[in-house]
């Protein structure tokens, strides 16, 4: 069986059939050709897959350990499936268990978004609209007004947005859509500028992508990440800022604010409820302010003893 023609023969189905995006086939591409390189021509054994699990907890942390396994389990699943297995699945008699500890998503302090905006936007009144600072603006405030992920804005077009009524069509993990509404009237007014800027230094752009470099093509994940750091050094930020850091601040400051977390699940595009309420944690300084001046015991007039 040649294991490497079929790891080529999944991923095109991955990227065809299932339409995944390109991050999520880098991703299997890598782990599968790692433990492609582990087995290399042996048969496939349920003992070569222990001991490579094995090793994989030995170099990394179980966070990665747990999604190069997932990537290792879909693929056997999909042999399984397509009945190109010499002999039964090997996974279904491995078990896995994990003790993750619980790290909690970092978030941006309100005083540190205040600063970088407001320095950004001091750079933006000093130059022309046509200058890409109008565009680097406009990243940091799409971060902040919708909690998308950097490679979702990355790869947003500009005909999945509305620039009339502020909403933007998504395209999320799986293939998956969702609509954002730009509620900010600032941000909106901002969208419209750059997008009129956007037109001018590129009349004869066919890419389509909404953010674009200075050569014309997509702005990528890293030249965005790369640009925030730069500002945010700036702008005297106190924290190290990164452009996920802006989806968890978000859900946590809708979560502060009394928005219902089943709404904040459908903003970020979670597809469980589980994954959006790790943010209850974050949260808990509002909880407890609440618990502190609304609590009903605080009215009650008890005869507590001296």
């Amino acid at each position: 069986m040649n294991m490497a023609a079929e790891m080529e023969r999944y991923l095109e189905f991955c990227r065809y059939r299932k339409q995944l995006n390109h991050n999520t086939l880098k991703a299997y591409r890598i782990d599968l050709t790692q433990y492609l390189k582990f087995i290399k021509d042996e048969p496939l054994q349920r003992s070569r897959i222990e001991d490579y699990i094995t090793n994989l907890h030995k170099a990394y942390k179980q966070k990665t350990v747990k999604r190069k396994i997932a990537s290792l389990k879909a693929f056997y699943k999909y042999l399984e499936e397509e009945e190109r297995l010499p002999s039964s699945n090997p996974f279904d008699k491995i078990k896995v268990k994990f003790k993750e500890a619980e790290v909690l998503p970092r978030i941006i302090p309100r005083g540190d978004i205040e600063r970088l905006l407001n320095y950004m936007y001091t750079i933006k009144n000093d130059r022309e609209p046509s200058d890409f600072i109008c565009r680097d603006l406009l990243i940091v405030e799409m971060l902040f007004a919708t909690g998308v992920r950097v490679y979702e804005l990355s790869n947003l077009k500009r005909e999945s947005i509305d620039l009339e009524r502020g909403i933007i069509n998504i395209m999320g993990k799986g293939g998956k859509e969702r609509y954002v509404q730009i509620g900010n009237e600032d941000v909106l007014k901002l969208m419209r500028k750059y997008d009129k800027a956007r037109k001018e230094y590129f009349p004869k752009d066919s890419s389509g992508f909404f953010f674009l470099n200075r050569l014309g093509g997509r702005f990528t994940e890293q030249s965005i990440r790369l640009m925030i750091k730069k500002y945010a050094r700036l702008s005297g930020a106190a924290v190290h800022i990164t452009p996920h850091m802006f989806r968890h601040s978000v859900a946590t400051y809708l979560l502060e604010e009394g928005v219902d977390i089943m709404y904040i699940q459908k903003i970020l595009g979670h597809s469980s409820l589980k994954t959006t309420q790790i943010y209850l944690h974050i949260a808990s300084n509002v909880q407890m302010e609440i618990l502190k001046r609304l609590h009903p015991r605080n009215r009650m007039r008890i005869l507590t003893a001296a």
